[in-house]
């Protein structure tokens, strides 16, 4: 594929099925490009769809199958998209940070990575009436391929990412605040503990769909 050149070809890109639930659609749509007229377009369109077929069939897909629906915050963002939010400061990071996830087409082999920040709408309600983000963390590290989470206060949103190497870290803006676990390292609870947070979870894939 082409890089998108025209509103017709990004149209095209857009139509991209990454897996069963989701579409390269589901992942355009920014703020940063909608108010100030930043086009999010890739430079890599076919490295941007592999890489995001790998996130989404690895973790999102398991996710919504358990979980339901699945709401993206903020998914890809080109590498110029995000070098002017990250300039203008509007919570981006920079293109070579290595923990900036929304630049799906800026690495492949090994460095590799894809990721979105989303929220779990069901967990979310749970969250709003004082439940502990860790249980979700926890349940995610027990079950999913990820790479690194990065958990905010509103709605219990988090950054999730993919790497064909995962590193396996948990961080958190919500108290308490800071590293739940370092990449390499053992989880600080045992896993009996672990499971005990999550035991009223739905079962994992467990929606039947027609």
């Amino acid at each position: 594929m082409r890089k998108p050149a025209s509103m017709w070809s990004l149209e095209t890109f857009g139509r991209v099925r990454l897996s069963r639930h989701f579409f390269m659609r589901d992942f355009m749509y920014s703020e940063i490009s909608g108010f100030h007229g930043q086009p999010n377009i890739p430079d890599d369109p076919d490295l941007a769809i592999e890489n995001g077929r790998a996130f989404c069939t690895s973790l999102l897909d398991p996710l919504e199958e358990t979980f339901g629906r699945i709401a993206v915050r903020s998914g890809y963002r080109s590498a110029a998209l995000n070098a002017y939010g990250n300039r203008h400061k509007l919570n981006c990071a920079a293109n070579d940070n290595p923990i900036e996830c929304h630049i799906w087409d800026r690495g492949a082999g090994a460095q590799a990575i894809a990721g979105a920040s989303i929220v779990i709408p069901w967990f979310a309600d749970q969250y709003d009436q004082g439940r502990d983000w860790r249980d979700l963390a926890w349940w995610v590290h027990d079950h999913l391929p990820y790479s690194e989470m990065w958990f905010f206060p509103k709605l219990a949103a988090f950054n999730l990412t993919w790497r064909p190497e995962p590193q396996r870290s948990i961080s958190s803006y919500i108290a308490p605040r800071g590293m739940l676990l370092r990449g390499g390292k053992s989880p600080s609870e045992p896993l009996a503990q672990r499971r005990t947070r999550y035991k009223d979870f739905p079962p994992l894939r467990g929606i039947a769909y027609p």
